[in-house]
């Protein structure tokens, strides 16, 4: 798709605001250079200027790179932040005190006040700094159970409301205040390009303007604004804008990948979030993961340096992501000397740290840093700690009562709720329901709140919750029967959409269905898609909205998802079909807006409009407003209110997943975790199929064991572990069948990473099936054996070798079985099918 830069709009909204490079040596900023020039936002405080020199000055080269490192809460115990002098410590998604998923505000703020004493300990002859504690709230303080959760960002860039934006900052600083913790990882400023990204929930648009009106928004709401007395004051947090720059942009919408972009876009619309931030006063920033043509962000030193703290004015400091110093060239995760002398201040290492540190102080013993590097990291740490009030422990919130979970911080979040759905479509003015109807609520999403609420809440993908994780909350069936009970109507929940002659009082068949469906909850990479088609390859979603329209009844969808997708057939089979994005904990927001009250009249309109283009073929990424061949089924800026009379074809094209653009893709099957259409199944002889949905699986003996572990990032592998009972396997499946001749046609290769952890001491089988008789594999037993254990490594397999024993690939129902008949353990990782490369494959089936 060709692309062209709006640069010419872009410039005036910011007001005035070669692939493969190694080096940043050629860039420098000149007066011509797209960056805006930019003052500090805060004028420096003499007072604090001369506090931080002194205390610098007692400060032992121990102390200094002490506050150079960020631990996790597993990780680091108060003694050790006594010890080494920590500067920071955070609590990662799914880290609570005590290891207590259920921990109460109050076993928050004693920990945080434990951290707080040792920081201050003397006792060793050190100097006093407070450790400065962070966390990612995201949507509000989302790893504490019962508090209130904000639609993700994506929602919020459809409401069209910085002041909202500006109140949901508040209340979120109000709620993290309690627990006391001092430091939010948010807002993220991200401006996406590709949808398939796993982190496009939470960015607010493909538009910078919209991105750099809520990032000003989002930190004043946070931070307070620069010029008030409220600026950093005990009901206030440091925010940490992230990810500092180009996150948004990379190829293919890659998480932690590489971003082509030239430096006029990173400037122009990468850098709108931030140019706000900073205005604002945002007083630390986050690198990014991804790279900028071949560089690193953790140890770019001209985007960290000589643009960030130099031409865009910041005086505050860089915080890393998790681990991501171990990503820069030459460096690992226990030794980065690299990322601190590229302008980075604070490494976040939760786990590894205390090999960090010791490599780090070696590193600056020897001069590998400059003292002035390492003064000037330690300086813009204390500057911001003194800036917060954190040497005084300012604190008037922390433990108080009334304020986790509010009824006025859950009425601003059901305000968001309503202002964030975007009406896609309302033919025949389905929309809004008279709740004196008899209302069907079908879909695995009606009576959902982890579902609704996706990634980043109370664990880091957000699965594993329960309704009963979410008290106070309310979903979006429940608010819809209290709406509807309360006119006299009548709502029964049916998630497969089945219902008899009694399920109504007085009815045979309901009214109309409320269909509420979408993308299960993901976070970052595992949140990575290859296609936007929705359900590629299951649409068992589909099969239910069809199955309601077949009986004559009218159906509306409320469709869940981080992102726009290609949903071409599920909008041919509706009615009405609603945007709902992630809204969070308030659910009953949906409700206010699609039903009347008793008395017909409209409660609340539909005012929320698309901050992204939304697909009209599947193929259609990126899509953002300004391309040269823009061409979206609904624009930028579409949303339909309740006095449009608009009629959307139900004949959309129906034409999914296949090529882009002419070339055929490789198929994911599983990176970081099972790709749709395909799921992770552990087969042990005698028993039933269990399919691996968390991050462990086993079988009741334990024969077979799978678990997440770490290949490059945070659970992006699985291992698995047989225990040599009897024989059992793994398997990718699909619910239905899939052609995969493609592949094989193109003379296509099985490939997968792969990690052996001992020599097998018995047969190892990989395997292609395509239903009951129609199975084909090879042994492994020799090919593993000639592998160095411990060490990552990929093979292929020549598509042929399955083929020729029988497979059909029109059919495929799974598309890689490995068994074992005696005790192995295997990881794996990034297993595809790869269009081409028989001819290399690991192993090939000539003849």
């Amino acid at each position: 798709m060709k692309k062209r830069l709006i640069a010419p709009v872009i410039a005036a909204l910011l007001c005035g605001c070669g692939t493969g490079d190694k080096t940043t040596e050629s860039h420098t900023v000149t007066d011509n250079s797209p960056w805006p020039k930019l003052e500090p936002a805060l004028a420096k405080d003499p007072e604090i200027e001369k506090r931080i020199a002194a205390l610098l000055a007692k400060m032992t080269l121990e102390e200094k790179v002490g506050q150079l490192i960020q631990a996790e809460i597993k990780y680091a115990t108060p003694e050790d932040v006594k010890n080494y002098h920590l500067g920071s410590i955070l609590n990662g998604g799914g880290t609570y005190p005590n290891n207590d998923k259920f921990a109460k505000p109050e076993d928050w703020l004693a920990l945080a006040e434990a951290y707080h004493r040792a920081s201050m300990d003397t006792s060793d002859g050190g100097v006093a700094i407070p450790v400065l504690w962070g966390s990612d709230a995201v949507h509000g303080h989302n790893n504490v159970i019962g508090a209130t959760l904000f639609p993700h960002n994506i929602g919020l860039g459809a409401t069209r409301d910085p002041q909202l934006i500006r109140r949901i900052g508040e209340a979120t600083a109000r709620e993290v205040a309690v627990t006391g913790i001092d430091w939010t990882f948010a807002p993220t400023v991200a401006v996406v390009r590709d949808d398939r990204w796993g982190r496009t929930f939470e960015s607010y648009s493909e538009y910078p303007k919209i991105v750099r009106e809520y990032a000003r928004a989002m930190v004043e709401g946070i931070q307070g604004e620069k010029s008030s007395a409220e600026f950093l004051g005990g009901e206030k947090l440091i925010s940490a804008t992230k990810h500092f720059i180009g996150d948004g942009g990379t190829d293919r919408g890659m998480d932690r990948g590489d971003t082509p972009a030239s430096e006029e876009e990173l400037a122009e619309i990468h850098a709108a979030g931030y140019i706000a931030a900073l205005e604002a006063g945002v007083q630390t920033v986050m690198a990014s993961f991804n790279s900028w043509k071949g560089v690193r962000l953790h140890g770019h030193k001209y985007l960290l340096t000589d643009v960030l703290k130099g031409r865009l004015g910041f005086d505050g400091f860089v915080v890393g992501d998790w681990n991501g110093h171990r990503f820069v060239e030459g460096c690992t995760l226990e030794s980065c000397p690299q990322a601190i002398n590229a302008g980075l201040d604070m490494f976040m290492v939760p786990s590894d740290w205390k090999a960090l540190y010791e490599n780090t102080l070696a590193q600056a013993k020897s001069g590998e840093i400059p003292t002035s590097r390492i003064d000037d990291a330690v300086t813009r740490i204390l500057r911001v700690k003194m800036r917060a009030g954190l040497f005084e422990r300012n604190k008037p919130l922390a433990g108080a009562t009334g304020i986790l979970g509010s009824p006025e911080h859950r009425a601003i979040a059901r305000e968001a709720v309503r202002k964030s759905l975007v009406l896609l479509k309302n033919n025949g003015q389905l929309l809004p329901l008279n709740p004196k109807q008899k209302i069907l609520v079908a879909g695995d999403g009606a009576d959902n709140i982890a579902k609704q609420s996706g990634g980043w809440t109370i664990s880091w993908q957000g699965t594993g919750n329960s309704q009963a994780d979410f008290p106070g909350a309310t979903s979006i069936y429940a608010g819809i029967k209290t709406a509807v009970e309360s006119a006299g109507g009548e709502a029964v929940l049916s998630v497969d959409g089945e219902f008899s002659a009694d399920t109504f009082t007085d009815a045979e068949r309901p009214d109309v269905a409320v269909v509420v469906f979408g993308e299960d909850p993901y976070a970052e990479w595992h949140g990575d898609i290859t296609s936007l088609e929705y359900q590629f390859g299951t649409k068992t979603d589909l099969a239910l909205l069809k199955k309601l329209k077949a009986q004559g009844i009218p159906v509306v969808s409320i469709f869940i998802s981080g992102r726009p997708l290609w949903v071409n057939k599920e909008l041919n089979a509706s009615d009405a079909f609603v945007a709902a994005w992630l809204p969070g904990s308030e659910g009953a927001g949906v409700a206010d807006v699609i039903l009347t009250d008793a008395d017909g009249k409209i409660r609340h309109d539909f005012t929320g409009k698309l901050s992204f283009s939304w697909p009209l073929l599947v193929d259609q990424t990126p899509l953002n407003l300004g391309d040269d061949d823009y061409d979206p089924l609904f624009a930028y800026g579409y949303g339909l209110t309740y006095s449009d009379k608009v009629e959307i074809a139900s004949d959309l094209t129906e034409q999914g997943e296949s090529y882009a653009e002419g070339r055929l893709e490789d198929a994911w099957m599983m990176v970081w975790r099972p790709r749709a259409p395909w799921n992770l199944v552990l087969l042990d002889e005698g028993s039933a199929p269990i399919e691996v949905e968390g991050n462990v699986a086993e079988s009741s003996d334990g024969n077979i064991r799978v678990s997440a572990i770490d290949m490059r990032n945070q659970e992006d592998a699985r291992l698995v572990q047989w225990a040599g009972l009897r024989p059992g396997g793994v398997a990718l499946r699909a619910g239905k069948p899939q052609d995969m001749s493609r592949y094989l046609e193109s003379g296509g290769t099985l490939s997968l990473k792969l990690r052996l952890d001992e020599e097998p001491r018995g047969e190892v089988r990989a395997s292609v099936g395509c239903g009951d008789d129609c199975t084909g594999g090879l042994s492994l037993r020799e090919s593993l054996r000639q592998l160095q254990t411990q060490e990552w490594t990929e093979m292929s397999i020549d598509l042929q070798c399955f083929a020729k024993q029988g497979v059909d690939f029109s059919r495929i129902e799974s598309s890689l079985l490995l068994e074992s008949d005696e005790a192995l353990s295997l990881a794996l990782a990034d297993i595809k099918y790869v269009p081409g490369g028989a001819d290399s494959a690991t192993l090939r089936c000539d003849g």
